[in-house]
């Protein structure tokens, strides 16, 4: 360990920094968050004395001791060195760089002239096909088939929920379309089915390729004109396994590959709204583009990885040598294979099949024939936004390639196959990660609010001299309430009791005045109906009450399993782990890394078990911070609960540290060490000692997993944070 001193200047301002090396350079970073509420990844640290941007530790350990912290919000656009670049995020290639990548371009453009045609016949040939295809997306019957196939309101729920979790309780109308894009995109990738070799229609067992046959009639009536033919390796029968390209039949159908996954993704998003396009890449993919008026851009969505917004997946995550990527829809066919790279000059050695001035003479003819018939003014109106498209390309081009990002091979199809396509990429993680996370709002009001609300009940089980076989059939009657709440449509959600039975009158009469706080935790209210039935039904927003309804479940059943190992029942058991009062909450949350987009660093503190945080390179150390902001607290206790999956992932040494500064100096709370998590979804609570240390900020520091050779990743299903009583 070596602590340093830095003075730091922001603004008027001058803060005394206390620096651990042993932190790491993202603590440090957190430290200055706390103290001039600048997030990491908007902070820009230049060294006083020399005027050299500070990056990492390496940079830090040659500062002398002043350092200047500018916001890039606050900062613009800056010119970036001689260039004339100018770049949103502030950084660009060195002149040097520049030079050399545009004397490639060049020398590339050169050799294009002597080895492509000047003719676009081959182009028109690749592309016109597609141009026929995407109009099918614009049927009335292909889209209203596609939607009856999509489970909106569970969609639409979904994409809402995603939304709170964010602290947006009342998105925009084009917040809510986003969402709802993300939503179908991700259920789109669980509802359709990859074929490698198809099972065998007679039995089911596997098949081996047995070459290509003729097409029948009813296959090609939807475009089946290619048929792979597959022998069985047990009964020796042949599946044929037509390539469909009419998406209405692959909405019967649901599998395929790549070129039936993006063609039948990209009929779904037209079939709901949105502007789509049909993406070509020409070293054999296909996937989506969507216009989003969110971002004010078009969008990358690859429903086959269901993966979004991220182009730059095939070059630098399946490590594909590109070459034309081209994207066909209604009103145009474009260009767009510069958003997919960042290395240009490469790309245009391979492009070979034209010259670049034939290429955009092909396209623009082809858009102009697309464009026939419509008014001057929606003319105008697709010129802009192709200008704006174009100019947009440039920009992000010239942006800062995320090195923090870690972006997967490809992980659809069979691994024989995606090596001998060399699409197996260079990540053995093989997800989508960030070393380099934003500090993150944690949206867990709600779980404490739960938690809290289950104490009356489980204290009106003592009150009523309940024994804990009659407590634990209370819990389960409860959770059957609230199963069938959370089955039922989001919007108008309600069940009622039936008091037909004394188990189920008692409950009524004497056990539901103490569910109270529960309901209300759920935003949810209990009525007596006219035939004397009670009803449970909204008190609120339904938002809120999907939020809710899965750590309330998850609540009753920690609850159950609490009372069934629970000895001796009484009032010395309305503590932890039964009982879970003055849970910290409405905190920040940063973690050393994260998986995007389902293992967020806030999913540890999400109150619900099928979620989890999972650092991929954590194994052999990492840490996660929860800062509060609005007072300081004593930490008594803390609960973890081991993933769904993987125990070698389980974390078995850590240390928790508390702060009273906001993170800029720790305090040791507990240590513990060779910790064996034996089951999947298992709590483990520790008990701490902090001699009245009050705290506004907690890490935990993972020290190592459970098996460090077999894993490179460390993954939680929930962190529990509890404060003395006040």
């Amino acid at each position: 360990m070596v602590a340093r001193k830095f003075i730091v200047i922001h603004n008027d301002s001058d803060f005394h920094v206390d620096y651990d090396t042993d932190d790491g350079f993202e603590v440090f970073k957190f430290q200055l968050f706390s103290l001039t509420n600048i997030p990491p990844d908007e902070q820009k640290i230049i060294g006083g004395d020399g005027g050299r941007a500070v990056s990492d530790d390496s940079d830090l350990s040659t500062i002398s001791e002043k350092l200047r912290l500018v916001s890039l919000s606050e900062e613009g656009e800056e010119k970036l060195g001689n260039s004339g670049a100018t770049c949103s995020s502030g950084i660009a290639q060195s002149d040097e760089e520049l030079a050399r990548m545009l004397q490639a371009e060049e020398e590339a453009l050169m050799f294009q002239q002597y080895i492509a045609s000047d003719n676009g016949a081959e182009m028109k040939r690749k592309i016109r096909p597609y141009v026929e295809q995407v109009l099918m997306y614009e049927d009335p019957k292909r889209q209203e088939a596609a939607r009856k196939t999509v489970p909106v309101l569970e969609l639409e729920e979904k994409a809402l929920v995603s939304l709170a979790k964010e602290g947006n309780f009342k998105p925009s109308k084009t917040e809510q379309d986003h969402a709802f894009l993300l939503q179908l995109l991700f259920w789109f990738k669980q509802s359709f089915r990859w074929v490698n070799a198809p099972p065998c229609d007679s039995c089911g067992n596997q098949t081996i390729s047995d070459g290509m046959g003729s097409p029948l009639p009813s296959e090609a009536l939807f475009g089946g004109s290619r048929v792979e033919l597959y022998r069985c390796n047990s009964c020796s029968k042949i599946t044929r396994f037509p390539r469909y390209n009419d998406p209405l039949k692959l909405v019967e159908t649901r599998k395929g590959r790549c070129g039936e996954w993006a063609n039948c993704f990209t009929l779904y998003c037209r079939a709901f709204g949105y502007e789509s396009r049909l993406v070509l890449d020409f070293t054999d993919h296909v996937w989506t583009e969507c216009f989003s008026h969110c971002f004010g851009r078009w969008m990358h969505l690859d429903p086959c990885e269901a993966i979004f917004d991220n182009p730059l997946l095939y070059e630098k995550g399946w490590d594909k040598k590109l070459n034309y990527i081209i994207a066909i829809a209604k009103d145009g066919v474009y260009d767009v294979t510069k958003r997919y790279t960042r290395k240009w000059h490469e790309v245009l050695s391979r492009r070979n099949i034209t010259t670049e001035a034939v290429l955009s003479a092909v396209l623009a003819n082809i858009t102009k024939d697309c464009r026939k018939g419509f008014t001057s003014q929606l003319l105008s109106t697709l010129e802009e936004r192709d200008r704006n498209e174009m100019e947009a390309i440039e920009r992000e081009y010239h942006s800062k390639d995320y090195a923090s990002t870690s972006l997967p091979g490809r992980r659809s199809g069979d691994k024989e196959w995606r090596i001998s396509r060399s699409e197996f990429g260079s990540n053995d993680n093989c997800s989508l990660s960030s070393s380099s996370c934003p500090v993150r709002r944690c949206i867990d009001e709600h779980v404490t609010r739960v938690y809290n609300a289950l104490y009356p009940v489980l204290y009106s089980f003592i009150l009523n001299s309940l024994s804990k076989s009659r407590a634990v059939e209370i819990l389960k009657m409860f959770k059957r309430i609230v199963v069938e709440l959370r089955d039922s449509p989001f919007r108008t959600r309600k069940t009622s009791i039936k008091s037909d039975s004394s188990s189920a009158k008692f409950f009524v009469d004497q056990m539901l005045p103490f569910f109270g706080e529960l309901l209300k935790a759920l935003s949810l209210k209990s009525e007596l109906g006219t035939d004397g039935r009670v009803e449970i039904c909204l008190a609120g927003d339904p938002v809120k009450t999907s939020l809710a309804l899965p750590v309330v479940l998850d609540g009753l059943d920690d609850a159950i399993h609490n009372f069934n190992n629970c000895d001796n029942f009484g009032k010395d058991s309305l503590s932890l782990p039964l009982v879970k009062l003055n849970r910290i909450c409405s905190g920040s949350v940063l973690a050393s890394g994260e998986e995007l987009p389902f293992g967020i660093a806030t999913s540890a503190f999400d109150g619900i078990q099928e979620s989890k945080w999972e650092e991929p390179n954590g194994a052999r150390g990492c840490w996660i911070i929860y800062k509060v902001d609005n007072k300081l607290q004593e930490l008594v206790a803390y609960e973890l609960m081991s993933a769904n999956e993987a125990p070698e992932r389980d974390p078995m040494d850590w240390v928790v540290e508390g702060s009273n500064d906001g993170g800029s100096s720790w305090h040791v709370l507990d240590e513990q060490f060779s910790q064996r998590f034996e089951t999947r979804f298992q709590r483990k609570t520790f008990k701490v000692n902090s001699a009245g240390l009050l705290s506004n900020a907690f890490r935990l520091r993972f020290l190592k997993v459970r098996d460090v050779e077999a894993t490179s990743r460390l993954q939680l299903g929930s962190i529990d944070l509890y404060a003395r009583s006040s």
